[in-house]
């Protein structure tokens, strides 16, 4: 009987010790692939951070600068498996806020193992009557309100329709955007992107409507964005100017900006034909890049 017992015993502490063995081998880390399209650097203060949401809570995956892909990362094996949606974010290369910023750029639900994500269901605010930058459109007509010269009238640009005015209404059908981000407006001379200032309604002044360097004595121009460029100068033009021949771009900007130059986000551009008219209104295009997208694989 004794020698019974002690069987039992061996047998007991056997399973005991394979079973916290098996434990012990099992995997606790596994890869998470991202593969992005369309991204582009960002300042020099700034980081891109990916996000899984877990049980509601966002989880970091890790920083990075380079837009190389695809990319892949390490990460806890439970919270991958239980990873529901995956979010990437723009933030401060310092940063002592352990939650993702506003800034959020791209996002997508898992299905399976992968997620597919975009920038129109996390730029864009979905209670927005425009659901995407795709759906974007613009005009705008080439005038200098801010002074009583109509000598220059071909070095402002604003983003109105007068075709029916009074009164002039808004130029541009834009999708409202989520929480840290925001519009801006720019004419590229001489090769560089100079702002015509950034916005977030289009039915309103933009924020340098009162500050801007550019602008003339008689005002601050509508109530709509835009910009007079008539005293100084920028990238090696005097001012003013003739605008016929530069290429007008509206950008999507992150808030906090990464950035002088326009950000990779950008639903609509148009070159202003050499015989435009002045105080006509003028329709943009599609720009270069209205979307971003990507495949995010565990």
């Amino acid at each position: 009987m004794k020698k019974v017992l002690n069987l039992i015993m061996v047998f007991t502490v056997t399973i005991f010790f394979v079973s916290c063995n098996n434990n012990d081998d099992a995997p606790t880390m596994a890869n998470l692939t991202v593969n992005l399209d369309g991204l582009e650097e960002l300042g020099p203060d700034f980081v891109y951070e990916g996000w899984l949401i877990v049980n509601g809570n966002p989880v970091s995956t890790g920083t990075f600068t380079s837009v190389s892909f695809p990319q892949t990362y390490t990460v806890d094996i439970n919270d991958l498996q239980n990873a529901t949606k995956f979010v990437l974010s723009i933030e401060p290369a310092i940063d002592t806020d352990p939650a993702p910023a506003a800034t959020k750029i791209l996002a997508g639900d898992f299905s399976g193992n992968t997620a597919t994500v975009n920038s129109d269901n996390i730029v864009v605010d979905a209670n927005g009557t425009i659901k995407t930058l795709d759906a974007s459109w613009g005009k705008y007509i080439l005038a200098t309100p801010t002074d009583t010269d109509d000598t220059n009238e071909a070095s402002g640009i604003w983003f109105l329709d007068n075709s029916n005015a009074p009164p002039a209404v808004a130029g541009l059908g834009l999708p409202t955007l989520a929480a840290g981000w925001q519009y801006e407006g720019w004419v590229v001379l001489n090769g560089t992107p100079i702002s015509t200032g950034t916005f977030t309604s289009t039915t309103e002044a933009d924020s340098n409507a009162i500050t801007s360097p550019f602008k003339g004595t008689a005002g601050n121009g509508p109530a709509f964005p835009g910009e007079d460029y008539l005293i100084g100068a920028a990238a090696g033009v005097n001012f003013p100017t003739d605008l016929k021949g530069a290429t007008v771009v509206i950008s999507v900007e992150p808030n906090p900006d990464n950035s002088t130059a326009p950000f990779t986000l950008k639903p609509l551009a148009h070159i202003v034909p050499s015989n435009a008219n002045v105080h006509s209104v003028l329709n943009m295009e599609a720009g270069p890049k209205a979307i971003l997208t990507g495949t995010v694989r565990r």
